[in-house]
């Protein structure tokens, strides 16, 4: 794969009372159609995702949606024609003065054409584009499904489970994995790994116990 590939990038958007459904011109080309030639709705969107994926797709919405929370799913969509896609869409519900969901907006990445190799950090950059507000932990959790290939919910708990052993908020955990992820060198699981073993305490920087017990060697000598 060659230096520079790009993501291509589709806007959604979806009225909860409706159920109408609009896309960008990209979201209608990576569906295998061109704009206009179809009218997107829910039960379209359904039908055309993977089998495997329908079932974790639609809960991992319905549990973000319902939780009020942004959400982002890694999964594969089939054309007209038999091809299958693999994108990534995230999800932000705008909740109505009643306390419902009254739409759904986001945006859809077609991750399909970048080598393994390069599709966590092209899928990272991509992201970061097109959501620019969005939490670090929500961009973490991004990574770890389209690397590791774990729902939602399993994402949530591994970064839950790396700031517990920190002993810090989710949300800092997630700004150091970030971080690290940009320097990170390797393959994709072994950056993604060495990231997230990256997470320290904010109150003791990562190494300090490693220098103090020099420190104690050094001066018992």
């Amino acid at each position: 794969m060659s230096t520079g590939t790009q993501l291509v990038v589709g806007r959604y958007r979806i009225d909860a009372p409706s159920g109408a459904v609009w896309w960008s011109d990209e979201v209608y080309r990576m569906y295998g159609c061109e704009p206009g030639d179809i009218t997107p709705t829910v039960d379209l969107i359904r039908a055309r995702t993977h089998p495997d994926d329908r079932a974790r797709v639609s809960r991992t919405a319905i549990v973000s949606l319902r939780a009020g929370r942004p959400f982002s799913s890694a999964h594969r969509i089939i054309d007209p024609h038999g091809k299958a896609r693999t994108v990534v869409v995230t999800g932000r519900g705008q909740v109505a003065d009643d306390g419902t969901i009254a739409q759904v907006g986001g945006y859809v990445l077609d991750v399909s054409p970048v080598a393994r190799e390069t599709l966590e950090r092209e899928t990272h950059r991509a992201v970061g584009r097109a959501m620019v507000s969005a939490a670090a932990v929500e961009q973490v959790k991004g990574s770890l499904m389209v690397v590791r290939g774990v729902d939602e919910a399993a994402a949530a708990e591994q970064i839950s489970e790396v700031a517990a052993r920190a002993g810090i908020p989710v949300q800092a955990a997630a700004a150091q994995v970030v971080t690290a992820l940009r320097s990170a060198t390797g393959e994709p699981d072994d950056r993604l790994r060495t990231a997230l073993e990256s997470v320290h305490s904010v109150d003791r920087p990562h190494g300090h116990e490693a220098q103090l017990a020099r420190r104690r060697q050094s001066s018992s000598r």
